[in-house]
């Protein structure tokens, strides 16, 4: 069901609340080093600006812990957003406090205040009830920008929509039309690609997807758990030992769905865990026993290259290797090049694969970088998203009254009864096939 955004209604002389996802990373001294997700909200604020609403920011910015912590203040944030609207944009001292209700109420129409990072109240990520309230109280009209939060169902996310009119943003409209497009309006072949550290974590996007996929490309050292269900010696490379079922049961069903699964043919294993590694290449069978693999290998990448070359749509996730080494990216990079090549719908979300395809330059060739990670693949796995179920349906006049229960919704797992049955109900434990540990 579609949902209203912010050009469905009349936002002219309102104060507009809008939860934007400001979470950036910054080095030791506090300067921002990434400031895509501030240009994100750009076009969301120009456009409230220019209908001459009073635009209320709210954000938060790393992990406080419910606590004041100059660390992770928003103030940086304000600066480097004055500068690319070039105007001025207000800062509060505080959230609900007598700083935040008085900027906000004296605000003149056009406007920019932002709020200090939400996250130093414990009550946004409880979504106490009486905080969204007084998040409710500072404004008329809430508008959800941040899909990157859109999974969590907090205060400023989920709980302030119970009490004013909420609507989507720009970004979070199109991450919303773009990923549901991508997913069940793909123009075939579809290839899906899938890396990063754990099956664990995308289960559910590997089931939901392989229904509708063609080809599944499967990198990254959640490869070296599948690789162990297939019988490799894997060196010291870090695998889940309790998802090697699972592994085998997902690759049984592709074949029954005659999905095309793709693992690595041959990898780039490193002698540690270190961007200082010795580096070779080995084929899947032969792996050095003192070697972990860190990255897919040249045949795979050429593999990988070839299947993305006869898509006509893309769905990535996930490095193919420890992209934070330089020695180990070269798979990564080695993707990113071909699904920007590929002309097809190209879906690409998590923050190595969009870093990858703007490290190449190739941003402006790939059909919509997302900037959700976890929202991105509960997304992608069907789960209900809080900060989206919350606002306004398009079709409606009326506003839902009855809140979902969204605590129920974090915690229910969307795994078919066969994988769920081999999944273990702990946290996943990540071991090696030797006795010798590393550490990452």
């Amino acid at each position: 069901m579609k949902k209203k955004t912010f050009k469905d209604i009349d936002v002219a002389g309102k104060r507009v609340f809008v939860r934007v996802d400001f979470n950036v990373p910054q080095d030791d001294s506090g300067k921002i080093t990434d400031d895509t997700r501030i240009r994100a909200a750009l076009p969301t604020i120009n456009y409230l600006v220019k209908q001459n609403a009073k635009v209320i920011l709210c954000s938060h910015l790393g992990r406080p812990k419910g606590v004041f912590n100059d660390k992770y203040s928003l103030a940086p944030v304000a600066e480097r957003l004055s500068e690319l609207m070039n105007m001025p944009v207000k800062m509060a001292k505080d959230v609900i406090g007598t700083s935040a209700k008085t900027m906000t109420s004296e605000m003149k129409e056009g406007e920019i205040v932002i709020l200090e990072n939400v996250r130093f109240h414990a009550e946004e990520e409880e979504n106490n009830e009486v905080f969204a309230k007084e998040l409710a109280s500072l404004a008329d009209v809430f508008v959800n920008d941040a899909f990157g939060t859109a999974h969590r169902a907090h205060a400023s996310t989920a709980g302030i929509a119970k009490h004013i009119p909420a609507v989507a943003g720009f970004l979070m409209d199109s991450e919303v039309v773009a990923l549901s497009n991508a997913v069940e309006n793909a123009e075939k072949p579809l290839v899906v690609i899938l890396g990063g550290a754990k099956v664990s974590d995308k289960i559910n996007v590997i089931l939901k997807l392989m229904s509708k996929a063609n080809t599944l490309l499967i990198g990254g050292a959640m490869a070296n758990t599948f690789l162990v269900a297939k019988g490799y010696n894997i060196g010291f490379s870090k695998y889940e030992e309790d998802r090697i079922e699972v592994a085998k049961e997902i690759m049984e069903e592709a074949e029954k769905l005659n999905v095309k699964l793709v693992l690595p043919v041959d990898v780039v294993g490193g002698s540690e865990f270190s961007p200082t590694a010795k580096r070779k290449n080995f084929d899947v069978e032969n792996i050095g026993s003192n070697y972990q693999a860190l990255d897919i290998g040249k045949k795979t990448r050429k593999l990988f290259a070839k299947e993305i070359k006869n898509a006509k749509t893309v769905i990535w996730n996930g490095p193919m290797g420890v992209f934070e080494f330089k020695k180990f990216r070269k798979g990564t990079l080695a993707v990113a090049k071909a699904v920007a090549k590929s002309g097809a719908v190209s879906i690409v979300g998590g923050g190595d694969s969009v870093a990858a395809i703007q490290e190449l330059g190739f941003a402006n060739k790939v059909t919509h970088l997302s900037t959700g990670g976890g929202a991105t693949l509960k997304f992608l796995e069907g789960a209900t998203l809080p900060g989206v179920a919350m606002l306004e349906d398009k079709d409606s006049e009326k506003k839902k009254v009855k809140t979902p229960d969204f605590a129920s919704v974090d915690k229910k797992t969307l795994e078919k009864p066969a994988a769920k049955k081999a999944a273990s109900a702990k946290k996943p434990t990540v071991k090696s096939s030797k006795t010798k540990t590393t550490k990452k």
